[in-house]
C-alpha cells in the first residue's frame, strides 16, 4: 500500500479529519485479550480504585493506537508511518454505564520534511482533558 496524500498538496497547518472513539469496558477486555496486558487497573474497579485510580482505565497503548488511526484514515496506508511517539499524560477512565469514555482526536501537519514526509501532531482529548502529550507521527506522503 501507499498513501493516497500526496506531499505536494499538504501544507503545514494542514488539518486531518478529526475522530472521536469509544471506549467502554467491554473494549477494555477485549483489548486486554488482543494483548495479553491484563493488569487489573483495565477491568477491576475495585482495585483501580485501591491503587488510587478514579476507576478503570484504558490501557495507555490502546489510547495510543486509536490516535494514530485518525493518520492512518488521513493517508490510506498504515504503512505510511515511519515514526510514532507520545507522552502519556492522563489515563482515560471509563466509567461502568452503557457510555463508557470518548476519545477525541484531531491533528494537524506541523511541517514539510525531506523525503516526502510530513511531521502530524495529533491531540487527543477524553473528559476535557489532554490524555496524550506530544504526539507526534512522521508520515511519508506519496
Amino acid at each position: 500500500m501507499t498513501a493516497k496524500i500526496k506531499y505536494d498538496e499538504v501544507e503545514v497547518g494542514t488539518e486531518l479529519p478529526a475522530a472521536s472513539f469509544p471506549v467502554t469496558r467491554a473494549t477494555l477486555v477485549q483489548y486486554a485479550g488482543a494483548s495479553g496486558d491484563f493488569n487489573p487497573i483495565h477491568w477491576n474497579e475495585k482495585f483501580a480504585k485501591e491503587v488510587g485510580l478514579p476507576d478503570v482505565i484504558a490501557h495507555g497503548m490502546f489510547t495510543m493506537a486509536e490516535a494514530i488511526r485518525v493518520v492512518t484514515d488521513w493517508t490510506g496506508d498504515p504503512g505510511a508511518v515511519v515514526e510514532y511517539g507520545v507522552r502519556f499524560t492522563k489515563p482515560v477512565v471509563v466509567p461502568n454505564d452503557d457510555t463508557g469514555a470518548l476519545i477525541e482526536v484531531s491533528g494537524k501537519v506541523a511541517a514539510k520534511l525531506d523525503d516526502n514526509k510530513v511531521r502530524v501532531d495529533l491531540t487527543a482529548i477524553s473528559a476535557g482533558q489532554k490524555v496524550l502529550g506530544m504526539s507526534r507521527a512522521v508520515v511519508r506522503l506519496a
